[in-house]
């Protein structure tokens, strides 16, 4: 059961991500079509990955790295270009702090624990600091209260852990030569579906969204209010 509701919880936060970026960027139709091509086969291979259980393999390396920095990677190349970095920052702010209010489904990583298929300090941490991050998303929205200091904060909050969960989750791998937590059974249940999503490709792209606001943030002084 909880599995049936992992899969619906993390389609439909795919499909909403994608939907509202594609929607929200000031960009040439061509260039959204693109991106959520390019979105869409992202997500697919992440599935055939895991599937084929090529996310859960630990030896050499964690392989699964390799899925949370690809498109890390490819966002800080495409940010290289003037055209595709402005459309970057054309992203409205309310538009990515309300894909944030997602993060609350971090419960589930708790419900995972309870049954015993995610131990060590990985659960606990990506549970409850993506519950905060959701938490406050929520309420910045409701409220507007939208300073730089405010923003400041609650992003680097909610990037802090992003990168904590990512690096608890690594360390907790079961087999892996990066283990330092050994309590199993770890973090497997995000080296498989429908769980593997988050950390492939929902994690990489709120990491992105994070560093997106983050300079939008630093153009405005202390004293500006920021725009939706």
């Amino acid at each position: 059961m909880l599995d049936f509701v992992g899969t619906v919880a993390t389609a439909t936060m795919i499909v909403l991500f994608v939907a509202t970026v594609v929607l929200g960027l000031d960009a040439p139709r061509a260039a959204k079509l693109v991106l959520a091509g390019v979105v869409g086969v992202w997500a697919g291979l992440c599935a055939a990955a895991g599937a084929a259980g090529w996310i859960a393999i630990t030896h050499p390396f964690p392989l699964i790295g390799l899925f949370v920095a690809a498109p890390l990677l490819a966002a800080a190349i495409a940010a290289t270009f003037p055209a595709a970095r402005q459309a970057m920052l054309s992203l409205p702010l309310s538009l990515m702090i309300g894909l944030n209010t997602g993060r609350v489904l971090g419960f589930l990583f708790l419900m995972l624990a309870a049954e015993v298929r995610l131990a060590g300090p990985f659960p606990t941490s990506a549970a409850w600091g993506d519950i905060i991050t959701g938490a406050v998303a929520l309420l910045l929205m409701l409220t507007g209260l939208r300073g730089p200091a405010v923003l400041a904060a609650w992003n680097l909050f909610g990037l802090a852990d992003l990168v904590l969960a990512v690096g608890f989750g690594v360390t907790s791998g079961e087999g892996s030569p990066l283990q330092v937590f050994h309590a199993p059974p770890g973090s497997a249940a995000m080296q498989s579906l429908p769980w593997a999503f988050i950390p492939t490709v929902l994690v990489p792209g709120w990491i992105i969204l994070h560093g997106i606001m983050l300079a939008k943030v630093r153009r405005l002084s202390p004293s500006a209010r920021v725009p939706g």
